[in-house]
């Protein structure tokens, strides 16, 4: 909306989105020849509902204005439907712990608990749209479990509640993500961010390896879905408003496409793990490699290996009563699949 206290929403309009975003949705949409499983991440609420009356620098959603920023999920996701694109589910604030110089806006555990509870939820149930995904947190994994226990543990804003999401950026605190698992195993994991930050990292190989520990970690603790946070930047990292510049898998540099390794660590995964698949149990003897194992519809089992080592590893493969005698190049993430 671009009205100031437009509390009925009615100059809210997605045609700044048109420009760009939608037809390149679509077009992934049509490339994929698939359907993509959107997630859409509120950065910060329009000014005028905010305390600080400015999207940027956090400040925190109005009190008065918690009924129409509800009904302002609804018409989102029926104005990108109206344009052909499926809205799978929605967080309800990106990283609503962190006041930045950008788009934000914070939110206590409490606050995200009643507005799911009080708002949000019977809104979206009340627009015969209680089949969209609410995703919480939306932060890194160092707190997720307080959060997911503040909301989580209130059983009617639970009951609207898909999952928890979470980020990577101060620390890998993996052990967070089995807990709350443990703590609430009927609800999915989702990993909703992730980018190297400080640039665009131009052939560096620790990036695709970032990658694919999270990832295999992650997996491995019950997470059903992972992120990545930029598919293309430019060779500055950007563009940025703010000069936030990062990495992506994929940089454009004069004309020409560079892939990182980022790309193919990714590739190891999206190529080999399908919608659908099963992560499975696996077990390494040897605690200097990483492995995740997954089963597809057809039976076959794709195991991934990494070595993140100097050196070469040797190793043996299990599968189905079969042992294979393999190697793992230094620096190397390998595919099996028996």
């Amino acid at each position: 909306t671009n009205k100031d206290n437009d509390l009925k929403l009615e100059t809210f309009s997605i045609d700044r989105d048109k420009k760009m975003i939608v037809p390149f949705i679509k077009d992934a949409i049509s490339e994929r020849n698939n359907t993509i499983n959107i997630l859409a991440s509120p950065w910060s609420p329009p000014s005028w509902m905010k305390t600080n009356n400015e999207m940027n620098n956090g400040g925190k959603l109005k009190n008065n204005c918690r009924k129409s920023w509800a009904n302002y999920y609804c018409r989102y996701i029926e104005e990108y439907e109206k344009e052909g694109i499926p809205i799978w589910g929605i967080s309800i604030q990106n990283e609503p712990e962190a006041k930045q110089i950008w788009d934000s806006c914070l939110y206590s555990a409490e606050e995200e608990r009643d507005f799911i509870r009080d708002y949000l939820g019977p809104t979206l149930y009340k627009n015969n749209l209680k089949d969209k995904n609410i995703v919480i947190w939306d932060h890194n994994r160092d707190l997720m479990l307080d959060r997911a226990r503040t909301i989580l543990n209130d059983p009617n804003a639970s009951k609207y509640v898909w999952g928890t999401g979470f980020h990577w950026y101060n620390g890998d605190h993996f052990e967070n993500v089995q807990k709350v698992h443990d703590e609430f195993p009927e609800k999915k994991l989702i990993f909703t961010e992730g980018t190297q930050e400080g640039g665009p990292h131009i052939d560096s190989w620790k990036l695709g390896e970032r990658y694919a520990r999270s990832i295999i970690n992650d997996l491995s603790r019950w997470t059903v879905a992972w992120l990545d946070w930029n598919l293309i930047l430019d060779s500055e990292g950007g563009p940025n408003h703010v000069n936030n510049f990062c990495s992506a898998p994929i940089i454009i540099k004069d004309d020409e496409i560079l892939y990182q390794s980022s790309y193919y660590y990714i590739g190891h995964f999206a190529r080999y793990i399908k919608t659908g698949d099963q992560i499975i149990y696996s077990k390494i003897d040897k605690n200097n490699l990483l492995v995740l194992s997954s089963l597809n519809s057809s039976g076959k089992i794709s195991t991934i290996v990494m070595n993140e080592n100097n050196h070469n590893v040797e190793f043996n493969l299990n599968s189905k009563g079969t042992e294979y005698s393999l190697s793992a190049p230094p620096h190397s993430i390998i595919t099996i699949i028996t």
